[in-house]
């Protein structure tokens, strides 16, 4: 049988001119806004059937893996419960669903949480109640996505986020827990940053013509979404606005940022008055996250003088006056904090490495001073991921998520006032160095799986990062060429074997690299990748552009356009031989348009020197995390997969396996 022809896009082209520079983008064409021009969708269309005809003859392979990576997950199974007040909460997965059912169960005790707690089952327990079931909700739609779901404080509402496209645009709904049904009219058009504030309103965000995060919003339960009041409008088009609740509940946070500066208002839940007060100033440089215990705001600084952060207390009726809790150190890097009744959590990185120490607090009215005599967890594993989950506050247990390479994903209870930590769960299935169950079907194959910690990302510190963006945005492309170099040198692989694999922004360094060493590698896989870098950071009206800037620069300014126009993928495709290839969008994806991806596949068409593989496929109704349901992921990791062994002409011999 004869091979596909791939598609070839036809030129249209278009000069771009920006500081006496002319750029000619023949594929411009191929961005609709709309979605909807039956050309663009014809070439989607083309090249995903292209894909699919080369892909053929590896489709047994792509099975065979797949059924590799479904038969290491347990289908039928529920996480970790919480206990919240007089329920135990949690979300349960059925025998070849794709989807989770939302579930609580009565506590049948009084009795104050441990570690060693246990959610009775059988059938003296108390009844399993079904909130909400996705797979049913998800039913008609080719994508389905709850963003957001939050518990009134009186246990008998929920508010859901609910994405049907991939946009990640949402619409909430507010329903019974018990019943089911719908309490007023569902809110339309925002993000998925939802908090109650108390039983009967909701605070909520909306975005502008680019979505971004701009407007925050108190509603009254039963009344018209049109009827509600806007609490703040951030109009700085570089900041965009989030919503936490303290771990206390009491108070509600309210955070306007850009990449490197935020400030943050509160609300007090419980007082009729629902106003935003300032809690931090917008000063340019400086980064705050804060939470509430007590008669104390806890609030984490970061600036260019204490670029690894301090931590810092202040008193509600005095938040000028703080009090320094962790200093700043050179090395090590505090990431996040938990608060408890009783304790601190603080989530920080040394010399790569996450961990976590916990502190005992003061009792609440007495006065506080720097932190003393913390005690650090231990893990088992010499590199490992940690990241904290939600507790309860009114406890001395800290839940924590732990995973390694060699370690499932695990959920964690530990008492902070003994010490002791029992596991709770463990997954069947950052870039820390964590589990992928997946990964096993490649390195049962003989393959070694390798993570670079290259400038850019913040493995070793904020200093690690900076380092890494802006005017030193090369330094990522040339780390991780350099990883590649060592690998080859030390025997590791050759570069007949070397296969690399990069999203979103690490598809930007997927692009980046290939036209720097396309002789280094063998195979490349380029997620929903960002390489139309200069003409996307000169257009304003693209979600995320602006918030962007500080992290990429402003090519509206001579010195950053020059800058990104040397290294953005697009813009230096050449007549060269690539290994290959295999790009991947999404088309309703909000943070990389479809289009960057689609131009960069159909400039490589047109200039590269090689018979190897190049292969773009699209997700028509996904968007930046392309398909929704847990199964359809596990398909695309063995479609990767299965392009990776045949790029490499391992399909045949390991067919069989």
């Amino acid at each position: 049988m004869a091979a596909a022809a791939p598609p070839v896009a036809k030129k249209v082209p278009r000069q771009l001119v920006e500081h006496g520079d002319v750029r000619v983008d023949n594929y411009y064409w191929l961005r609709d806004d709309s979605r909807s021009d039956p050309d663009v969708l014809a070439h989607l269309r083309a090249e995903n059937d292209y894909t699919a005809a080369v892909m053929s003859d590896v489709k047994q392979l792509e099975d065979e893996i797949y059924a590799e990576i479904r038969g290491r997950i347990k289908e039928d199974d529920i996480d970790a419960p919480l206990r919240k007040g007089q329920y135990y909460y949690y979300e349960r997965t059925l025998t070849g669903k794709e989807y989770v059912q939302h579930c609580r169960r009565l506590v049948p005790t009084d009795a104050p949480v441990t570690v060693h707690d246990v959610m009775p089952t059988g059938p003296d327990a108390p009844d399993e109640h079904i909130i909400l079931d996705e797979n049913i909700k998800a039913e008609g739609h080719d994508y389905y996505s709850i963003g957001a779901f939050k518990v009134s404080p009186n246990n008998k509402l929920v508010a859901y986020a609910e994405d049907t496209k991939g946009d990640e645009i949402y619409t909430v709904y507010v329903i019974d827990a018990e019943s089911g049904e719908y309490v007023g009219q569902p809110l339309k058009g925002i993000t998925s940053d939802i908090e109650w504030s108390g039983d009967d309103h909701l605070i909520y965000i909306t975005m502008d013509s680019i979505l971004r995060p701009d407007k925050v919003w108190l509603h009254k339960l039963g009344s018209a979404q049109s009827s509600d009041a806007c609490l703040y409008h951030e109009k700085d088009d570089t900041f965009s606005l989030g919503l936490q609740a303290s771990e206390s509940k009491r108070y509600l946070f309210v955070e306007s940022g850009s990449k490197n500066t935020s400030f943050i208002f509160y609300l007090d839940i419980s007082k009729q008055n629902k106003e935003l007060a300032v809690l931090t100033p917008c000063v340019y440089g400086i980064d705050t996250t804060a939470s509430h215990r007590g008669n104390h705001f806890f609030i984490k600084r970061r600036s260019d003088e204490f670029y690894n952060s301090d931590l810092v207390a202040c008193p509600l009726d005095n938040v000028a006056e703080t009090t320094i809790l962790l200093p700043h150190r050179e090395s090590v890097k505090i990431q996040d904090f938990q608060l408890f009744d009783n304790h601190i959590a603080v989530y920080e990185r040394e010399n790569g490495l996450p961990k976590v120490t916990v502190y005992r607090l003061p009792a609440i009215g007495e006065s506080i001073g720097q932190l003393q005599g913390g005690r650090a967890l231990d893990f088992i594993d010499p590199t490992y991921s940690v990241d904290p989950e939600e507790s309860q506050f009114h406890s001395s247990v800290l839940r924590f998520h732990y995973s390694s390479m060699r370690t499932p994903p695990s959920v964690y209870d530990y008492d902070m006032d003994s010490g002791v930590s029992v596991l709770k769960k463990i997954h069947t299935i950052c870039i820390d160095p964590s589990f992928r169950g997946s990964r096993f079907s490649l390195v049962d194959r003989g393959f070694i799986y390798v993570i670079a910690h290259i400038r850019g990302g913040g493995e070793m510190g904020r200093k690690w990062y900076e380092d890494g963006k802006l005017l030193k945005k090369k330094n990522t492309f040339t780390d991780f060429i350099d990883c590649a170099e060592y690998l080859i040198k030390n025997k590791y692989c050759s570069k007949e074997k070397l296969c690399i694999n990069g999203r979103s922004a690490g598809g930007l360094l997927m692009g980046a690299v290939l036209n720097m060493r396309p002789d280094l590698f063998r195979a490349a896989v380029a997620g929903v990748p960002f390489v139309d870098v200069v003409t996307t950071m000169l257009d304003p009206t693209i979600p995320l552009t602006t918030a962007e800037w500080e992290e990429w620069g402003d090519p509206r300014k001579e010195e950053y356009f020059y800058y990104m126009k040397s290294y953005s993928p697009v813009d230096n495709v050449t007549a060269q031989e690539y290994p290959n290839i295999l790009v991947t969008a999404g088309l309703n994806d909000p943070r990389v348009m479809y289009s960057e991806p689609a131009k960069y596949v159909a400039k490589l068409r047109e200039l590269k020197r090689d018979d190897n593989l190049l292969l773009f496929k699209c997700e028509l109704g996904a968007g930046h995390f392309s398909k929704s349901g847990r199964f359809e992921k596990l398909q695309e990791d063995a479609f990767t997969y299965a392009f990776i062994l045949k790029a490499l002409g391992m399909t045949r011999k390991l067919a069989s396996l």
